[in-house]
């Protein structure tokens, strides 16, 4: 070990008695444990959510859509069909089509989003026959003209399965306002309910057989694109880059993260202004850190001016006091990761902060570890402290020896 790390480590335990310099040591390390065990426990907080986030939207979206640059034929996406059979991991596509309309139910309206989809490749492309909670999944036949409410949206329309409501088209609006023409208007009879645990989508989403969404969006044969589904979701980046590499602009291609990209930017920000705000917390120990060297310089005039008039150089002398900052750092990380790591694990095991299962889908606030937030952490931690130690470290070294001595 080196002799500026010796002398370091005595100055920090070998005190017989615990001196004002030193408490603002102890006062320091704590200040860094309990700023790394925050920004862990948070980190992981929004990890959790960020990853129940993602399992609800991957298990119900499909995980890559495709849509031409206009509404067309099924035929002109032959080629790109062609292309997508073989690709790797795709577990199965379909044709869709989606649009805005007014559903009408008992004297109450809503305007939500229909989707027509083809019910054969359903339970390959979308979570939507696993959510189903009431009824089932009948939309073509002798029920073709059936239609699947989000939980959230029958309970608004007071609709249950087996009652008729009617939708009405935005695609004969503009004739309805100019008064010579009539709004397309269509009745449906609820043959399902689902329930998504995604309110955005159980509220404002139906869900029809894409024929009857042609003929209630007048679009003959036309459809808006094709969805698709892959073993992997994590594979969606790679098969949009591959679609637009032979492509070129002739489809927008867009994975599950681009469909939901304003929730994950939101996210991400408020990811990393807790890590900025909580870093603060490690600031503060710093700064007592930084005043506990200055006046451990002070204390130790004299003991730096013999070690320099033994030789020790400048730069020897502000690795001692720049060691006891660092070590500092690394005891309040230690301390801190074992806090934080703690507290993560007895969440995630015995539900230390419980949520209202009436309320919300899960039982307790999530929390899931990733070790990149304990290296950003650490570096956080370390680095604030190895800042700290600067200053201190830099007056230790300027110091003369003769002057430091004279009065002793």
């Amino acid at each position: 070990m080196r002799f500026e790390n010796i002398i370091a480590l005595r100055y920090l335990v070998s005190k017989k008695q615990i001196g004002f310099v030193t408490t603002i040591s102890v006062i320091s390390i704590v200040g860094v444990t309990i700023g790394v065990a925050a920004l862990i426990v948070v980190l992981s907080v929004f990890n959790g959510f960020n990853e129940l986030v993602t399992s609800i939207l991957v298990n119900f979206d499909p995980h890559v859509q495709v849509e031409s640059v206009e509404r067309t034929n099924p035929a002109d996406y032959d080629a790109l069909k062609q292309f997508l059979d073989t690709q790797p991991g795709i577990k199965g596509y379909g044709d869709y089509v989606t649009a805005k309309a007014m559903i009408v139910s008992r004297n109450v309206n809503r305007v939500v989003n229909i989707k027509g989809v083809d019910v054969a490749k359903a339970a390959e492309v979308s979570g939507l026959p696993r959510s189903i909670k009431l009824g089932k999944l009948a939309l073509e036949g002798a029920h073709k003209d059936g239609v699947i409410l989000g939980f959230n949206l029958a309970d608004r329309l007071g609709a249950v399965v087996g009652d008729t409501i009617a939708v009405v088209s935005g695609a004969g609006s503009e004739l309805a306002m100019m008064q010579i023409g009539q709004p397309l208007i269509r009745k449906f009879h609820v043959v399902g309910i689902y329930e998504s645990n995604n309110k955005d989508y159980d509220a404002f989403f139906a869900f029809v057989g894409i024929e009857a969404a042609r003929s209630l969006f007048g679009l003959d044969d036309k459809i808006d694109g094709i969805e698709l589904r892959l073993n992997d979701p994590e594979q969606a980046e790679q098969l949009k880059r591959r679609t637009e590499k032979r492509f070129g602009s002739q489809f927008r291609v867009f994975t599950w993260y681009d469909l939901h990209k304003e929730l994950y930017t939101v996210m991400q920000i408020e990811r990393w202004s807790a890590y900025i705000i909580l870093s603060l917390i490690i600031a503060v120990a710093s700064f007592n850190l930084l005043g506990s060297l200055t006046m451990s310089v002070i204390e130790k005039t004299r003991d730096i001016g013999i070690l320099k008039s033994l030789g020790a150089t400048a730069k020897s002398v502000s690795r001692v006091f720049f060691a006891q900052g660092i070590a500092v750092g690394i005891i309040g990380t230690v301390f801190g990761t074992a806090l934080g790591l703690g507290i993560v694990y007895l969440q995630e095991r015995y539900h230390l902060f419980p949520l209202d299962p009436t309320v919300y889908i899960i039982p307790a606030i999530p929390v899931e570890l990733r070790i990149t937030d304990l290296f950003f952490v650490s570096a956080a931690a370390i680095g604030l402290c190895a800042l700290a130690t600067l200053h201190p470290s830099r007056r230790a070294a300027a110091l003369i020896p003769s002057e430091a001595i004279r009065w002793e």
